[in-house]
């Protein structure tokens, strides 16, 4: 299996603030692993450092073949289009249709053919079970729906990584556990998943392998 992401011993810094030390992390391709914590220990800053909005200030690491520590500027773009990348606040473009959102986002990625993002974005909204609602403004959806729109905003390039952040944090209990299940099976296809949580509950009922900030550490603790 290949590694699709490596860290070894990697020191994260926010304003001067000691978020990671010598933390090592090793993700293979189609893998789905918790990063758990408290609040405030460096999950959302570890996620943010694989897409290069916080430097990785010492070690190496690695995502599929960047050079986290050394990547170009220009690079950052190409990168990024290689994960999907899930928000806890959405951030959907609130004055556009579901459809319109996933079109403004292929065509920034550099999609061109209109039936190509056609036929893509009715692919997305089917595998997250939201075919139905494509004509709806982000408004009209619940927060479950609109979770469901963010991962398949996140899914159009085929990332083989998602990094998704608190993706249940402002969800209801069962809403959580549903988007907890499409993004297992979205791993069971073949997409490594990285999703930081707090809520063990979750953990609990959906296993997968754990790994856990805290004390400036990352420790792999099972599944």
């Amino acid at each position: 299996m290949d590694n699709l992401l490596t860290l070894e011993n990697i020191e994260i810094c926010r304003d001067e603030n000691l978020i990671l030390r010598d933390a090592c992390f090793t993700l293979h391709d189609g893998e789905f692993v918790y990063v758990i914590g408290k609040v405030g220990s460096g999950k959302s800053s570890l996620l943010k450092s694989l897409y290069c909005e916080i430097p990785i200030k010492q070690g190496e690491a690695r995502l599929m073949e960047y050079d986290l520590r050394k990547i170009r500027r220009k690079d950052i773009p190409y990168l990024r289009r290689k994960l999907g990348i899930v928000f806890q606040d959405f951030q959907l473009l609130t004055d556009r249709s579901v459809i319109k959102n996933l079109e403004f986002a292929l065509k920034a990625t550099g999609w061109k053919k209109k039936n190509e993002i056609q036929t893509r974005i009715d692919e997305v909204l089917h595998q997250v079970g939201m075919q139905t609602k494509g004509y709806k403004m982000p408004h009209e959806l619940s927060g479950g729906e609109q979770q469901r729109i963010v991962i398949a905003r996140a899914l159009l390039n085929n990332p083989r990584l998602i990094l998704a952040d608190e993706p249940t944090g402002n969800l209801d209990p069962e809403t959580s556990g549903q988007i907890v299940q499409l993004l297992h099976d979205i791993c069971k296809c073949g997409t490594a998943v990285m999703m930081t949580t707090h809520n063990y509950t979750l953990v609990h009922n959906y296993p997968a392998r754990i790994v856990k900030c805290e004390n400036a550490c990352l420790s792999d603790i099972g599944d």
